[in-house]
């Protein structure tokens, strides 16, 4: 495998328009931005812009929520994303006075040069200032619990943050960590939409790779890790980064009485599952944590991201996509090109005697067989090239061509054993069982009488590994041994 492949899967993301309209819709970004323009006539604040009690109670009113006892506190939140996105921004009062009572007037609140950006801005300015309350509310997500920090202050004491088990670094790490996980298991998952349970989420992070059975002392840390992530995406829900079932509180309270860790016992139902947490990127959370990644320095691509490359860095990143992502970088590569100008381009591309050359052969084919029939020229154009004249015949063929010159028997067998390495080298990348790579050497032996005779003599850079592994792969003790014996005399005939 090349070195420099993608380190991520792709992600395939909504258009920017599409996640413009997300954001504007979340909750929270929905109420900062009523907030702001209700600010049009100026509002009197305290000393940090918070509103003072009565425009509070203003505010509760504009959003809604009067009679609803989060109202007060879905308004508090909204109007600080308003301030720390500049929504809204702060004219501090000219006089200065330590004394002022903390409910006195301390400014004037009104809307921000940011605010008509998002009726008449860009898509991209709409996601920028999102991306900027996204990352206010990451920092509310892993703050501590305000209320052990209010009875340190009352004992008179000075702030420990020891003593209240908070450390900024880390529950900032874990929270990072872990969305990174929910992304890649987003990416490798062909349905986006399919949603993780909280204690499998909580164990990746936490359960050592190479422990068989956790310990009591792991489960409770993954246990005590979900009671975090179930506070934390509770806050991050209504930004619309993620889209989260909670624990259920009735579990909770279970479990609390009991004395009990909040681990889910085994085995358990759909159903089960649910009461223990589920929760999924949303769309708009995929595109925001990929563009932490991205500042990062994490390669993170994303389907189109190759349109405008050379069909060589297609190919070479193509292997290390999962199918259905690969197919669809493949279709907006080929619909930015002429058929037969993208056929000529994959073609050049694929050759190569190097060690990924039949992985690049079976990506451009792959690609390939998405082209329409006007790339026809381009691949007639390859039927004597030893690399590619085999591929080529396949093509035209699949398609009803006419006059398909045959192929040479060194063609067949250098194709024979140009696609087995390739189908070893994807199976490697991915992963996968040995199965399907058992049935495919099954069934090239049994199509052809004496393939081991023959195949050794193949000059192909990968002859020899290619007939070790189909003697490893072959259920047949006996053409398994041929196999092997073939390998010996490719080695010996290539003098390694």
């Amino acid at each position: 495998m090349s070195a420099d492949r993608p380190t991520l899967p792709p992600v395939r993301l909504h258009s920017d328009a599409e996640l413009a309209r997300e954001a504007l819709s979340a909750p929270l970004f929905a109420r900062a931005a009523r907030l702001a323009r209700w600010a049009e006539p100026g509002v009197p604040v305290g000393v940090g812009g918070e509103l003072l009690h009565e425009q509070l109670a203003g505010a509760v009113d504009h959003l809604g929520l009067a009679g609803d006892e989060d109202g007060p506190g879905y308004a508090a939140e909204a109007w600080q994303l308003a301030v720390d996105t500049g929504l809204v921004e702060i004219e501090e009062s000219a006089e200065e006075d330590d004394d002022r009572p903390d409910d006195a007037t301390a400014g004037t609140a009104a809307p921000g040069e940011e605010l008509p950006l998002l009726t008449s801005g860009s898509p991209q300015d709409i996601l920028d200032i999102w991306l900027g309350g996204m990352e206010t509310v990451l920092a509310d997500a892993v703050a501590p619990d305000l209320s052990d920090i209010a009875d340190q202050l009352a004992e008179g004491g000075e702030l420990d943050l020891d003593a209240i088990d908070w450390n900024p670094e880390e529950e900032a790490e874990l929270l990072d960590g872990i969305l990174g996980n929910l992304y890649l298991l987003t990416a490798l998952n062909e349905d986006p939409e399919q949603a993780v349970p909280l204690p499998a989420l909580a164990a990746s992070m936490i359960v050592p790779d190479d422990m068989d059975e956790p310990t009591d002392d792991i489960l409770e840390e993954v246990s005590e890790a979900m009671m975090r992530l179930d506070d934390q995406f509770r806050v991050l829900e209504p930004i619309g980064l993620v889209a989260y079932q909670p624990v259920d509180e009735a579990l909770i309270e279970e479990l609390d009485e009991d004395g009990t860790t909040t681990r889910a016992p085994e085995p358990l139902d759909d159903e089960d599952v649910s009461r223990y947490g589920m929760v999924r990127l949303t769309p708009l959370g995929i595109y925001a944590v990929r563009a932490r990644m991205l500042d990062a320095g994490v390669d993170a691509p994303a389907v189109g991201d190759l349109t405008d490359k050379g069909a060589d860095v297609l190919l070479d990143a193509l292997p290390g996509y999962p199918e259905p992502l690969a197919q669809a970088e493949s279709e907006q590569w080929l619909a930015a090109r002429t058929p037969v100008d993208a056929a000529r381009d994959l073609l050049s591309a694929a050759r190569g005697d190097d060690e990924d050359g039949p992985l690049r052969r079976l990506a451009c084919q792959q690609t390939l067989s998405l082209a329409g029939p006007e790339a026809e020229p381009a691949l007639r154009e390859v039927l004597d090239d030893r690399e590619l004249g085999g591929l080529a015949r396949v093509w035209l063929a699949e398609r009803g061509a006419a006059e398909i010159p045959e192929p040479s028997q060194d063609m067949i067998f250098w194709l024979t054993v140009d696609t087995i390495a390739a189908q070893l080298g994807a199976a490697e990348a991915a992963d996968e069982s040995a199965d399907e790579l058992r049935a495919l050497v099954e069934g090239v032996v049994g199509q052809h009488n004496g393939f081991f005779d023959a195949a050794w003599r193949v000059d192909h850079p990968a002859t020899a590994d290619v007939l070790e592994a189909m003697g490893r792969l072959h259920p047949d003790k006996k053409a398994a041994k041929e196999a092997r014996k073939a390998a010996f005399k490719a080695r010996s005939r290539q003098g390694s």
